[in-house]
């Protein structure tokens, strides 16, 4: 299960300037029957089912888990299911809620410029038309965390990664929006839900029978499909993608070997130690100082 974490940014002329900045990024977890939206955010974003509200910006919202409904001043009272986008448009007037039987599982990112202003003006993303199906999409979710990730860290220039991010996203979700070939292949969608989920427990140990649960599929089909699809088996995925975060870490920030080995899912930080030393050849704290040095040393050559 996800964490709870949103942030609203601050925003310079710099930003402005810069013609695309994100004003806030987020993710939710409501549990059912729970209040709905959570305490804690701004004036500016807070509302209320009967009174709705209204944004001066542009946002993307997508449900990864659960249902609920949505209306607006240009749309139609209409159910959402979980793999559903829809975008909120500047001055337009919205509401949205999860089912209270089942809640919801959300991420948004609120944007604004002359960049998407151009864009929506040129009918990329319809306001009449505002949900955009995209399943269970694991490169959608991957930009969501790098998006938070990316703010979390806070580096130096990190307003105008994030747009770039933002804008990548926008990217995977038109091509989504025109291409439907993924949409027709029911055991495709079933494998796509698999490696979302995968990726989405990351910190956690694989548990391979409650997955099957959440996939009408029998688990010989499901290995085999999905070994085709990604070349993997279920657990090697999730294996290499703890790897993969975990040499990102070493390399992008100074958490030490235990922190990034709870935020691999590793029960310890010296069974990590041992884990990534027999794949990689090296210890992290080895595998950290070669790639900072080999950075360092490009970086004098330009």
């Amino acid at each position: 299960m996800m964490k709870n974490y949103y942030k609203y940014l601050p925003v310079t002329q710099t930003e402005k300037d810069w013609g695309f900045y994100v004003m806030t990024v987020g993710c939710t977890h409501v549990n059912p029957k729970e209040q709905y939206p959570i305490k804690g955010h701004p004036k500016t974003h807070a509302f209320t089912w009967n009174k709705g509200r209204i944004l001066n910006g542009y946002y993307i919202v997508f449900i990864s888990h659960g249902k609920g409904e949505f209306e607006s001043a240009l749309t139609a009272p209409q159910k959402v299911s979980e793999g559903t986008c829809f975008l909120l448009f500047p001055e337009v007037w919205h509401r949205y809620k999860p089912d209270v039987d089942t809640g919801w599982e959300e991420y948004w990112v609120g944007f604004n410029g002359t960049y998407p202003d151009d864009m929506m003006n040129k009918y990329f993303f319809n306001p009449h038309n505002p949900f955009i199906y995209t399943g269970l999409n694991e490169p959608l979710l991957l930009l969501f965390r790098r998006l938070m990730e990316t703010v979390q860290n806070a580096s130096f220039g990190y307003h105008q990664i994030i747009s770039g991010i933002t804008l990548e996203m926008l990217g995977l979700i038109h091509m989504t929006s025109i291409d439907k070939r993924g949409s027709e292949d029911p055991d495709l969608q079933l494998i796509q839900k698999a490696m979302f989920l995968i990726r989405e427990s990351l910190e956690e140990p694989l548990n391979m029978q409650r997955l099957i649960q959440q996939l009408p599929m029998g688990y010989s089909k499901f290995r085999v499909l999905f070994k085709s699809t990604t070349g993997y088996s279920p657990h090697q995925y999730h294996l290499a993608l703890r790897m993969d975060k975990a040499k990102e870490l070493l390399q992008t920030t100074e958490l030490n070997v235990n922190e990034i080995a709870y935020q691999t899912g590793f029960d310890s930080g010296f069974y990590f130690s041992m884990f990534f030393k027999k794949k990689t050849g090296l210890s992290p704290s080895d595998y950290r100082f070669r790639k900072r040095t080999t950075k360092d040393y490009l970086m004098e050559e330009e």
